[in-house]
């Protein structure tokens, strides 16, 4: 029989590694989200235009990406 005391500790370490994991996804976002921009602001140093299409779109594009990502990462840990 598990004691009281293992039961907390038990779930102590849980919280604890649930949120470090979804601390990791967030900061999987920023990254992903900070490159895309990165890459859309070099793409248009290097094609000028008119209304900085190219920041726009790998903007976006990065965003939908990195929600995606956390979508799955989230679906997949919930179905384990």
């Amino acid at each position: 029989m598990t004691a009281p005391n293992d039961l907390k500790k038990q779930k102590s370490n849980s919280k604890i590694n649930n949120y470090a994991k979804y601390s990791g996804i967030a900061f999987q976002m920023i990254a992903v989200i900070a490159i895309g921009c990165y890459g859309g602001v070099k793409l248009d140093e290097k094609f000028p235009n008119k209304y900085s299409v190219f920041t726009i779109v790998c903007s976006l594009l990065s965003v939908g990406i990195a929600t995606y990502i956390a979508i799955r990462q989230v679906g997949n840990d919930s179905k384990k």
